[in-house]
């Protein structure tokens, strides 16, 4: 069944997340094919270069890329820096391992050091916290959707040497200062990626998942950034779906999403999204399809009025990200087609 036109098969089976379900195997048959004609048919490219950052969605991507056009035509690449969890670089070799393909670790710690990345985002935290400095850590939290505001609340946390944390509001200037320098980080990965891709006539495969690129949480030219998105169509639930047919390691499968881009430990959720990917999955699935709100609540344990707050934070971001899925705007058209 394929994932953009998932029904329930009878009218009284009852919506919930096995109306996610897939055809493991059929799916990832269907993907490779695509991504096999794509690249070598559409954009005429010998393989494919992705980064691998140890998380579900570079893995399957990884694994789709293999079983596609073989392992001897993916590279993967590894970009830690100084905030990366140490477990990403384990767990994104792992994962080459387990697909047999390439990997080539790029350090792009000394580029945003020379960029001013680090440097401009502690300057802007600074002007919340004097102090902060070198032996602190940080991290963006969003304000839950089901705590009913009408918009999001960004809050900054920061946690001293000692182990002493604070959370503060953070004024529009400042977040902006310290989005603006941290998303330096995944444009300077895509630069290598392609640096890379040019190298080896490969295409660069990009791996939002559904809930990332409907929703915005992405980088305009960084991660946002590719020749192919293989599993851009599929929600998160269904994204490890497929990672059990493909064989990605247990040990990927089992961890919890995580951005990977803040010196102190966060989730996906509490950085961007209003829930858990699994309950995402089940209101945007709902909102896409019609789905009553009583029975998407049911599904995702949730009250109507709870369902209607999220899928009024899932418009109010689909807004907001519009321009992310824009290509650069021309007065008059200028290609023949």
């Amino acid at each position: 069944m394929r994932a953009d036109a998932l029904a329930r098969t009878a009218a009284n089976q009852p919506f919930s997340a096995e109306t996610l379900r897939l055809d493991g195997p059929a799916e990832v048959a269907r993907i490779s094919d695509a991504l096999r004609r794509q690249v070598r048919e559409t954009l005429r490219k010998r393989g494919i270069v992705l980064g691998l950052s140890g998380g579900i969605d570079s893995s399957v991507t990884a694994g789709l890329a293999a079983r596609a056009l073989g392992p001897g035509k993916v590279l993967g690449i590894l970009m830690p820096e100084h905030d990366s969890d140490p477990e990403s670089l384990r767990l994104g070799r792992l994962v080459a391992d387990a697909f047999g393909i390439e990997t080539v670790v790029e350090d792009i710690a000394p580029m945003l050091d020379a960029s001013g990345c680090y440097r401009r985002r502690d300057e802007a935290i600074r002007k919340l916290v004097p102090e902060f400095g070198p032996g602190w850590g940080c991290k963006v939290a969003i304000a839950n959707a089901l705590e009913g505001g009408s918009y999001n609340i960004t809050s900054l946390v920061v946690q001293s040497p000692d182990g002493v944390q604070q959370k503060m509001r953070m004024p529009l200037d400042v977040y902006l200062a310290v989005i603006a320098a941290t998303n330096m980080k995944q444009r300077t990965r895509k630069l290598l990626e392609y640096t890379h891709a040019d190298r080896l006539n490969y295409a660069v495969a990009g791996t939002p998942n559904r809930l990332e690129y409907d929703q915005g949480f992405f980088v305009k030219n960084g991660d946002g950034a590719a020749d192919v998105k293989p599993i851009a169509h599929l929600y998160k639930t269904q994204v490890y779906q497929l990672a059990d047919e493909l064989g990605v390691p247990a040990e990927i499968r089992s961890r919890p999403p995580t951005t990977d881009t803040w010196s102190l430990a966060q989730t996906q959720d509490e950085f961007y999204f209003s829930l858990p990917h699994d309950r995402m999955d089940l209101c945007l699935y709902g909102l896409n399809h019609g789905v009553p709100p009583a029975e998407v609540g049911a599904a995702a344990g949730l009250t109507e009025a709870q369902v209607g707050m999220v899928w009024n934070d899932i418009a109010a971001k689909r807004r907001a990200t519009t321009y992310l899925h824009e290509g650069p705007l021309l007065v008059d058209p200028v290609l023949a087609h």
